[in-house]
């Protein structure tokens, strides 16, 4: 499936991704600046993405513990979710996410 990450500097990065793939790893696959620095336990914010409106409403709700991760979060917009926490699958064909304009990645990925 065909995922799409906008960065900060406007580009478009297309890239693929399997069911059971945490979009975390395919942005990190694909070069984009995301730390994960707590490796999916959701101990952290430096995963957080933007998603495109139409794609934000398809998603499963984030939860409580995700909210309140984002709370910490920089830039955070009303479609932002943590990547470490949305699982593709076969539905989300077509996905766009931005990375955010304060996203660093200090592991150098």
């Amino acid at each position: 499936m065909k995922i799409t990450f906008l960065t900060r500097d406007g580009d478009k990065v297309e890239t693929d991704g399997a069911a059971g793939d945490s979009l975390l790893a395919v942005a990190q696959a694909a070069g984009m600046p995301l730390e994960g620095t707590c490796e999916g336990q959701m101990a952290c914010s430096t995963c957080h993405v933007i998603v495109a409106r139409e794609w934000f409403v398809k998603l499963p709700e984030a939860s409580e513990e995700e909210e309140d991760m984002l709370d910490l979060a920089a830039d955070v917009q009303p479609t932002s979710r943590l990547s470490c926490q949305i699982v593709l699958d076969k539905e989300m064909d077509g996905l766009t996410v931005r990375i955010p304009d304060a996203s660093v990645n200090a592991q150098g990925f």
